[in-house]
């Protein structure tokens, strides 16, 4: 019997077990396996029950668009239910996703509108304040806000969270998921508790993300965000769909192991996914060697594994990519302090004040021969001067060397802690201005650039010996 649409043949995915990457557990081991979705990834459940609630709420009419901000899958799900169901889409994504979910996107005829991901949620280029402003100025459209939605939580509770139960013959013992929107997680587990209280879920979040220290201690702190480059999982906010009293534990990856694992699920298990299915078995392996003496052979863990690798032969799955990232070197787990020692003998950053003009800042620059320089009034970095800055500036105004550089300056350069390390360090290097800054005990700054990570993963190791 055939389907009616592409939307008929969502769900019902395969439940597999992982044969290698979990053999040293007593436990049976199982993934989610997501792929199998038409758009590839889990977030199909979620595209086709915001559609549809919609237009039971009247909110969408036949025409419309759908507005919507994504880091890439839940924007496929919704572009297919747009294609079946005659809709428009224009989707609001980051600089930080790979260009493969924009390129599938825009292949399933959506509009796709890429912002920053190095600024607040409430900054107005955030993607999140992008995609609300359209809605107000786009006629006939509605943004589904998949974040506070809750038909999402709502598609896993009436289908993910069935098909594991069933799937396992009510079995299921564990079910280890990430989370952004909270949806999978929530939806998911409010139906295996319901069918059996005693069912642990244990949720993954990477570095950077709020949710982990969230859980243990509900306090929003704003000093747990900062980039990461893992995709699509954790979040700078508190979606309202994410409901933490479901959860009964949670566990923190880094990049690194997320990349690692990702590469070794397709390697060892025939499973060519996407990043943040790594982090999830990451995270799933993390837990299970932390509680090993607990786990027996009749426990079921289900890891949950959310897209394909497909959209990420231009980072995971690149060599050079993730060489270029420190994720394939077997180079210590260096921190920011360690790299910037290998410099010996480099002096501080100079730096210009927002008062200063633009002219002293040029000529500054050109003395020294450099391209970037921060701004610092007193002790604090209020922003950044950069040759691309200067040029746009010159080219708009050419009287603008008078100017105070406050007036043209660009977003600080980030001041990080010297126990950074060096895989976060390369998160905020993919972000403008491509730079940090740590601050040293002269109260002066260092500047760490691209080129100072790549120096430091090439010859780093023999320059950290001969200084030991």
């Amino acid at each position: 019997m055939w389907s009616e649409n592409i939307l008929e043949t969502i769900g019902n995915t395969p439940l597999v077990r992982l044969n290698s990457l979990a053999r040293q557990f007593p436990c049976t081991v199982l993934a989610k396996v997501e792929f199998f979705n038409p758009g590839a990834s889990i977030k199909d459940r979620i595209g086709v029950a915001m559609v549809e609630a919609a237009e039971r709420e009247g909110k969408l009419k036949p025409g419309g668009t759908i507005i919507e901000g994504t880091s890439g899958n839940t924007g496929a799900g919704l572009a297919l239910a747009a294609i079946a169901k005659g809709y428009h889409c224009i989707f609001t994504t980051t600089d930080k996703q790979s260009q493969e979910k924009v390129d599938v996107l825009r292949a399933l005829g959506a509009e796709v509108i890429v912002c920053p991901t190095a600024v607040a949620p409430d900054d107005p280029r955030s993607y999140y304040s992008v995609a609300r402003r359209l809605e107000k100025e786009t006629p006939n459209s509605v943004y589904l806000n998949q974040y506070d939605n809750p038909a999402n939580a709502e598609a896993h509770y009436r289908s993910t969270g069935p098909e594991l139960w069933e799937q396992t013959e009510g079995r299921i013992t564990h079910y280890i998921a990430g989370a952004g929107t909270g949806g999978t997680i929530s939806g998911t587990s409010r139906y295996l508790k319901e069918q059996n209280p005693d069912v642990q879920v244990i949720g993954v979040d990477p570095f950077g993300s709020v949710y982990h220290k969230y859980f243990f201690t509900r306090e929003f702190d704003q000093k747990e965000i900062y980039p990461y480059l893992t995709e699509g999982v954790g979040e700078d906010i508190l979606a309202k769909n994410m409901d933490f009293d479901l959860v009964d534990d949670y566990v923190q990856v880094t990049d690194r192991d997320s990349m690692v694992y990702t590469r070794r699920l397709a390697r060892e298990e025939g499973m060519f996914v996407g990043q943040s299915c790594g982090m999830a078995m990451a995270g799933a392996v993390q837990w299970m060697e932390a509680n090993r003496e607990s786990l027996t052979a009749d426990h079921i863990v289900v890891v949950v594994l959310p897209d394909s690798g497909f959209r990420y032969l231009s980072k995971t799955y690149n060599d050079s990519w993730m060489r270029n990232h420190g994720f394939l070197s077997d180079r210590p787990e260096w921190t920011v302090a360690e790299i910037v020692s290998m410099r010996r003998g480099e002096p501080e950053v100079l730096a210009v004040s927002s008062t200063e003009t633009l002219g002293d800042a040029i000529d500054m620059m050109s003395r020294n021969g450099i391209s970037q320089v921060p701004v610092i009034d007193g002790e604090e970095v209020v922003g950044s001067l950069s040759e691309t800055v200067i040029l746009n500036t010159l080219l708009s105004d050419p009287d603008a060397r008078g100017s105070a550089v406050g007036s043209v300056m660009a977003a600080a350069i980030p001041v990080v802690p010297p126990s950074l390390h060096l895989e976060h360090l390369s998160a905020y290097l993919e972000q403008e201005p491509g730079a940090v800054l740590l601050k040293s005990e002269s109260g002066g700054f260092r500047i760490i650039t691209k080129s100072d990570l790549i120096r430091a993963l090439s010859t780093g190791k023999s320059e950290a010996a001969i200084s030991a």
